[in-house]
């Protein structure tokens, strides 16, 4: 006759090792854990740029907040820097993913677009090389953009688009609107892309915000949506500086319900005596400013 053998009672000694040993791994995890998200968070705050640029008439200012939570840090980025001519150059842009590899892969798109700017007017061009230049990397990553160059001595700004968000602007006189720029591809994805480039005339007293999808989407507002409500904000602090703006566009990004990274780049802009009579805000040539009512 056999007997079933009864199973050997877990011991008190046993049940503390099993749980020495599983908190040790999960202790090791979080160690882990939180060094990713430090070198992110590093490698985020190293890249963006300390200062940015400032003339008599032309103010700039950037915000950026990361995600809300773990490694959701490091896709959104922003720049600006002074050209060799005089010339002011400033971009915003947004990698594919949310961490390390994101941090390191707007490192270069940075990097890659001032080396570039510094060599070439053309802010489509400029776009096309930085594309070019990433894929010859071959990091499998893409980022869309938005590069501007200002000539402070015309007050022209020249720009060119790869996917990303369209600017709001408004001037003081209450008139405002969305950009509506052709542009490419987003960096990153086709060797040999074009970018339109749109020219302005900055010859109104108001400003023009650039921005990432995390400051106007999200899970309960649609980008429609939230263009139309930072329009709105800007619209009505038109005449504010760029630091108050950017924290005014910054903090609507709150309302999107998202747990992205959010990133806004302000241009205050005041040429004084260059206003001229019955202007709808910046004149546009090469691409369109869909002008909204206040």
């Amino acid at each position: 006759m056999n007997r079933r053998r009864t199973p050997r009672s877990v011991s008190a000694e046993d049940l503390l090792t099993t749980l020495q040993s599983l908190t040790a791994r999960a202790r090791r995890e979080v160690e882990f854990h939180q060094a990713r998200v430090e070198l992110a968070q590093a490698l985020q705050r190293d890249m963006l740029p300390a200062t940015l640029p400032a003339l008599p008439g032309i103010q700039s200012a950037a915000r950026y907040a990361p995600a809300r939570d773990g490694l959701d840090i490091g896709g959104d980025w922003y720049d600006g820097f002074a050209l060799a001519d005089g010339a002011l150059g400033f971009a915003i842009g947004d990698v594919q993913g949310h961490d390390v590899e994101a941090a390191a892969f707007m490192g270069q798109v940075r990097i890659a677009m001032r080396a570039i700017a510094g060599t070439v007017s053309d802010p489509g061009e400029v776009m096309g090389r930085t594309n070019d230049l990433l894929l010859s990397v071959d990091s499998g990553l893409f980022a869309t953009c938005t590069f501007l160059r200002l000539d402070p001595q015309t007050w022209e700004l020249h720009s060119a688009r790869a996917g990303h968000v369209p600017c709001v602007w408004a001037s003081v006189d209450g008139r405002s609107g969305i950009t509506e720029d052709p542009g490419g591809l987003p960096l990153g994805i086709q060797t040999g892309e074009r970018y339109p480039v749109t020219r302005r005339t900055l010859d109104t007293d108001g400003a023009i915000v650039l921005l990432t999808d995390g400051v106007v989407e999200g899970p309960s507002l649609l980008i429609e949506d939230g263009l139309d409500r930072v329009r709105q904000l800007v619209a009505a602090h038109a005449g504010a500086s760029a630091d108050e703006l950017a924290d005014g566009v910054l903090g609507a990004a709150e309302l999107t319900g998202h747990e992205d990274d959010a990133a806004v780049l302000v241009l205050r802009h005041a040429p004084a005596g260059r206003v001229d009579a019955g202007t709808a805000g910046p004149r546009v040539t090469g691409g369109r400013l869909r002008e909204v009512g206040v």
